[in-house]
């Protein structure tokens, strides 16, 4: 990675504010306040080494109060739109520092969850400051109130609200390390190249960065201008790189919340009720726990009955062994069918507008069941509460969020309780949530001793959050070849946005589009993601939420996967009313070039339209969101020798035998992490359509633990699968950790659809079957298993 010199005619790399460029001739908004279009602020941060920031709050610019009607609301401003600009005021909290060693580190006010966010930070840094990518280290930041909404992981955001941060902070520490050389080698700074770590002048003279760590560092604050690299000239950035921490999480030296060595933090489980949100109203056998094996402390606390020992096993056999009276949840009685009832009362009446005479209608309801956002983790935190303070570690997506909640369900000042961030091991919309760690907190507080809280796999989709229970119906008319109008009134049991997404939204109500302001926080959001990328007249999409007293989250992709699900199936059925392959109505008909330039890929990649057995099928979706563009298709495997194969404990089904994904998600960072997060969305993608769900009976979940929930196994992962990243012209990310979920649910639904005759209507599409025995409500987790070799294949 070689470093261009700057030429006489351009501004150095690194000059004092006092030193402002001469005004260019086109009088842009950018040039007016000083700043080229790469042009930005930085500051070079008092301290012993080089500490350096970026300042993005000079250039931001108010979102358009106008939205024209013909485009849809998400087009303008869209939910990474309203996150990007609420980080901004705080940017320049943001700091690198270089050591003496030569090492760059970053804090990123993110969790990586998996998604690989540490190792595209990484590569933005090591591109703008022209270090080996191995000299660069990215930590998670512990909670900082300060950074008010810049810490927060969600919406497929990460990469685009912190891109040019990192870069800016990057490229005022290379400009201080050049200015810093130059004086070391007694040359001029346009003479000196950066290469490696390593910075060279003219006559072969060289200083390391380690060198001139101390020699860059600034006895005070010292604000400066940058010109970040031009993407013509990057070397790491869009190169196919390995997760910076792969090895480590292979050999099982990567720390997550368990594996962390708290002193004194002992096992602790809890012993929940047998119905959703339930409390203990007595214990009966207090005494006769306690004085189990192993046991140190027993307490009783809102959500349950904790139990703190020296191992898990033993805290299993406590909380089976406790005997308990329990007060009523918040769903007492409730199935499935009643809150469907519930839903349906609820959905918002069609208004279709006045149409020709001869227009046809199409009417679909579509219906998604509860689903479990648990993730591969546990829910996990470790706690220590004591002496008027508190100290918690976990994985935690909106930490300052959670530290706040800690403080007042303790009773503490907000400055008394610190918050750690730990890397996760998935998310799926549970991380955004501090449940974990602050009933962790809770129970330290009763114990006066530290705790590492572990909720058993029964806990997670019993008592944990859910993808909430939606309707979608659909109509539109249509008359002749054309589509006058599509409407869709999403119905859904209300959404949790407590993690701070709402707090955002209040605080931003004046920069949103017309009328968002005026929107609940559900309503807002789902109008600021969702968008219909094609020409179908007067386009409406509307959602309603019902409170049911559920514990709900977003999980992944929030409301795309069942509303794109819906529209294209949907999209299906007209192209069949008109006599017209699907992939041609959808080409007809998008109004997007970047979907229509994937579509036309997957469909010239995965063979649309070739000749397959009876039983067999192709299906093909779209979805634009999060600044990007993404095509699916699938084909799919519904003969009975497939559906019917007989794999021990397993729920076999229809197969998915191959995927082929196309993405743009402009400029891409890293590809492999791309295509891994693509992966990751398919097999998501088709849980959500074939198998996945928990069954609402009498007030609980029937589900408890992994064998009972059915996420995409091995054996329904498709043998063949490809992603094609999308050449794109854009020089800012979109987003991708959500972007391949909705259309492969709704390619996936689509195939189901044209392999069987029958569009499919419920999902998961085999929901009707309870394929497992229930585990017991009382006691709430099974026993520690003792044959665990034999499950071993």
């Amino acid at each position: 990675m070689t470093t261009v010199p700057a030429q006489p005619d351009q501004p150095d790399p690194w000059e004092p504010e006092q030193q402002p460029p001469a005004a260019p001739s086109d009088p842009s908004p950018d040039a007016r306040r000083g700043l080229s279009r790469r042009g930005f602020m930085g500051y070079v941060v008092a301290g012993a080494t080089l500490v350096v920031a970026a300042d993005l709050t000079t250039g931001a610019q108010p979102a358009a109060a106008a939205v024209p009607s013909a485009p849809q609301i998400p087009e303008v401003f869209d939910l990474g739109d309203l996150q990007t600009k609420s980080a901004l005021p705080t940017s320049q909290l943001i700091t690198i520092t270089l050591d003496e060693d030569g090492v760059a580190r970053f804090a990123i006010p993110r969790m990586e969850v998996g998604q690989g966010i540490t190792t595209a930070a990484a590569m933005l840094i090591a591109e703008e400051l022209d270090l080996p990518l191995d000299k660069v280290e990215v930590t998670l930041a512990p909670a900082r109130p300060e950074l008010v909404f810049n810490q927060l992981t969600g919406g497929s955001n990460t990469m685009e609200s912190m891109y040019t941060p990192i870069r800016v902070a990057a490229a005022v520490a290379k400009g201080r390390l050049l200015a810093a050389a130059a004086t070391f080698l007694g040359a001029q700074v346009s003479s000196l190249t950066a290469k490696q770590g390593i910075i060279t002048d003219a006559l072969g003279g060289r200083a390391t960065y380690g060198e001139l760590a101390t020699l860059a560092a600034s006895a005070e604050t010292v604000p400066v201008k940058v010109n970040l690299k031009s993407r013509s000239s990057f070397r790491v950035v869009g190169t196919p790189q390995n997760r910076v921490d792969a090895r480590a999480a292979v050999t099982g030296a990567k720390k997550f919340t368990l594996d962390l060595d708290v002193p004194d933090a002992l096992p602790t489980m809890v012993c929940r009720p047998p119905t959703l949100n339930g409390s203990p109203r007595s214990v009966q056998n207090l005494a006769a726990v306690r004085a189990m094996p192993g046991v140190t402390d027993v307490v009783v606390v809102e959500t349950g009955v904790a139990v703190r020992a020296a191992t898990f096993g033993q805290c299993i056999d406590a909380v089976r062994a406790l005997e308990v009276s329990w007060n009523g949840g918040t769903v007492e009685g409730e199935s499935d069918e009643s809150i469907l009832r519930k839903l349906k009362a609820a959905e918002l009446p069609m208004a279709v507008p006045k149409v020709p005479l001869l227009a046809r209608t199409l009417d679909l309801r579509f219906e998604f069941m509860f689903r479990s956002s648990a993730a591969l983790e546990p829910n996990c935190a470790i706690a220590d509460v004591r002496g008027g303070r508190a100290t918690v570690w976990a994985g935690l997506k909106s930490p300052i969020v959670a530290q706040r909640n800690i403080a007042d369900a303790l009773g503490l000042p907000q400055t008394s309780v610190e918050v750690n961030v730990v890397t996760g091991g998935g998310s799926f919309g549970h991380k955004l949530f501090g449940d974990a760690a602050i009933e962790a907190a809770k129970i330290s507080k009763a114990m006066g001793k530290p705790v590492k809280l572990l909720w058993h796999r029964a806990d997670e989709p019993r008592q944990g959050r859910v993808h909430p229970m939606a309707t979608s119906r659909i109509r539109a008319t249509t008359l002749g070849s054309e589509v006058l109008t599509f409407e869709q009134r999403h119905t859904s049991v209300e959404t949790d946005f407590s993690h701070g997404l709402g707090e955002r939204l209040t605080a931003m109500a004046a920069e949103l589009p017309a009328g968002l302001g005026n929107l609940g926080f559900a309503q807002s959001i789902f109008t600021l993601t969702q968008e219909l990328p094609y020409n179908f007249g007067v386009v409406t999409q509307l959602l309603n939420e019902v409170e049911t007293g559920f514990n709900t989250g977003s999980m992944r992709n929030i409301y795309s996967p069942d509303v794109a699900c819906a529209n294209e199936l949907f999209i299906d059925q007209l192209a069949k009313r008109m006599g017209k392959d699907p992939l041609a109505f959808r080409l007809a008909f998008l109004k997007n070039e970047r979907v229509k330039a994937c579509l036309r890929k997957v469909a010239e990649a995965g063979q649309w339209g070739r000749a397959m057995p009876a039983g067999t099928a192709q299906g093909i979706a779209i979805h634009s969101e999060y600044k990007g563009a993404t095509a699916v298709l699938v084909e799919i495997d519904c003969r009975p020798a497939t559906v019917d194969r007989k794999i021990r404990d397993a729920v076999t089904g229809p197969r998915v035998t191959k995927a082929v994904v196309a993405i743009d998600a402009g400029l891409v960072i890293n590809p492999r992490g791309l295509e891994a997060q693509m992966m990751g969305g398919v097999s998501d993608g088709i849980a959500l359509a074939l198998t996945s769900s928990n069954h609402l009976e009498d007030g609980h979940f029937l589900e408890a633990s992994w064998d009972n929930y059915f996420y995409t196994r091995q054996w329904n992962v498709p043998p063949t699968f490809e992603c094609i990243v999308m050449p794109s012209d854009r020089d800012h990310p979109g987003g991708a950790g959500e972007a391949g979920v909705a259309a492969s649910v709704a390619a996936t639904a689509c195939a189901y659809a044209r392999a069987t005759g029958t569009v499919p209507t419920r999902f998961p599409v085999n929901h009707g079957t309870v394929a497992f025995t229930p585990k017991s409500f009382v006691p709430p987790v099974p026993a520690s298993p003792t044959d665990g070799l034999s499950h071993t294949y």
